[in-house]
C-alpha cells in the first residue's frame, strides 16, 4: 500500500509541477503527517524531491526526473487502455494520435501487463448513441475542437431553435452526449451551451483568450443539463396511473422525470395510485408526453391538460374510426 502510495505522489509532482503536503493527502486519502514521512522516505532513497517554502510553496522533482511507468498496477494499466475511445477520437480527428500513445503506453508497460491491457480493448466497447439513434458527424467539429486545444476563438453562423444566429465566442469545451457533440462557448461573461451539428459555418480566428480561471467543463454541464431538464418540465400535472401505468411511467420518463415524480402512498380501490408528475410547457407538449402511457393513466388536474387529453384521444378514435369506415 505504501509503495503504491508514494508512487502515486511521485506521478502527481511529475504530472502538476509542484503540489502541497495538503493537496497530496486529499489525493491520496491520508493524513498531511503520513504524507510528511512518505516524502522523507522518497528522499532518503534518492529521489530529488525539494521543498519549496512560503505561502505558494509546496513540493516538487527536480527539473527533468521522470518516473518509469513499470510501476503501473495491472488494475491501472488496464484502465488507462479502457480511455482510449476509437469513435470520438476519429470524430475529433485524434484517432492516428490515440493509436500511437497506445502503442507507445504497451511499449513501455511491463510485459506480463500487455496482455491484459490488450484484453481490455477486445471485451470493452462504447456505443455512444442512445437505442435507435444515430451519432452525429457535425461538419465542423474538427475545426471547433482544434480552437478548443488552442485557446483561440472562433466566429461561427449557428442555427437556433428561434432564428439564424451569428456569434464570436471563446471555445471553452466539448461535450458528448448521448451521439451529439455540444459545445460550451463563452460570449462575454456569458457561458452558453451549443449544439455543433447546427453550427452552419465556422471560422476558426488567430486570437488567443484567457479562459476562466474557475470554469470546470463538467460542472458546468451538470448544471447546464439540470437547468435544460427544468426549463423543459416546468409545470406539475396530476394524474391517475394504474398498476401497469406506474410502470410504464418509470420506463419511459426522463430521469428528471421520474427522480421528481411524487407518488401517493396509498393506492385506490382499484389498485390505481396518484402522482405529481413534472410535464411539459404547454398543455400540448405534456398531453403527447403523458399519452404515451395509453389508457394507463388518467389526468386529474390541471383542467386545461385534462380537455387537451380529450380533444386528442377523441380526435385520434374518430381518424380511426373513418379509416375502418373508408
Amino acid at each position: 500500500m505504501r509503495a503504491s502510495r508514494m508512487l502515486s505522489i511521485l506521478t502527481t509532482l511529475q504530472a502538476r509541477g509542484q503540489v502541497t503536503a495538503p493537496e497530496l493527502a486529499h489525493a491520496c486519502e491520508v493524513s498531511v503527517r503520513t504524507i510528511y514521512r512518505d516524502i522523507d522516505a522518497l528522499a532518503a532513497s534518492g529521489v530529488p524531491v525539494y521543498a519549496d517554502r512560503g505561502a505558494e510553496g509546496g513540493y516538487r522533482l527536480l527539473d527533468g526526473y521522470r518516473v518509469r511507468l513499470n510501476g503501473l498496477s495491472q488494475s491501472e494499466a488496464e484502465t488507462l487502455f479502457l480511455a482510449g475511445l476509437p469513435g470520438p477520437a476519429a470524430a475529433l480527428g485524434l484517432d492516428a494520435a490515440m493509436i500511437a500513445a497506445q502503442n507507445k503506453l504497451m511499449a513501455a508497460l511491463p510485459v506480463h501487463l500487455r496482455q491484459d491491457a490488450r484484453g481490455m480493448q477486445e471485451r470493452f466497447h462504447l456505443d455512444a448513441p442512445g437505442w435507435f439513434g444515430e451519432a452525429e458527424e457535425p461538419k465542423h467539429l474538427r475545426t471547433i475542437a482544434g480552437a478548443v486545444l488552442r485557446g483561440t476563438r472562433i466566429k461561427i453562423r449557428y442555427q437556433s431553435w428561434r432564428a439564424e444566429k451569428q456569434r464570436r465566442l471563446a471555445p471553452l469545451g466539448l461535450v458528448l452526449k448521448g451521439g451529439s457533440w455540444y459545445l460550451a462557448g463563452q460570449v462575454d461573461t456569458s457561458i452558453r451551451t451549443y449544439r455543433i451539428a447546427r453550427v452552419l459555418d465556422c471560422t476558426a480566428l488567430d486570437d488567443r483568450f484567457d479562459r476562466p480561471a474557475d470554469f470546470d467543463l463538467a460542472g458546468y454541464w451538470q448544471a447546464a443539463t439540470l437547468r435544460l431538464e427544468a426549463e423543459m418540465h416546468p409545470n406539475i400535472a396530476i394524474v391517475r396511473l394504474s398498476p401497469f401505468g406506474v410502470k410504464l411511467l418509470g420506463a419511459l420518463s426522463q430521469p428528471y422525470v421520474k427522480a421528481r415524480t411524487q407518488f401517493e402512498e396509498t393506492p385506490d380501490a382499484e389498485g390505481w395510485r396518484i402522482a405529481r408528475v413534472p410535464v411539459g410547457k404547454t398543455s400540448w407538449h405534456a398531453a403527447s408526453e403523458l399519452l404515451r402511457l395509453g389508457s394507463e393513466v388518467e389526468v386529474l388536474e390541471p383542467v386545461d391538460l385534462r380537455d387537451k387529453m380529450a380533444e386528442m384521444t377523441q380526435a385520434m378514435a374518430a381518424r380511426y374510426r373513418a379509416a375502418r369506415k373508408a
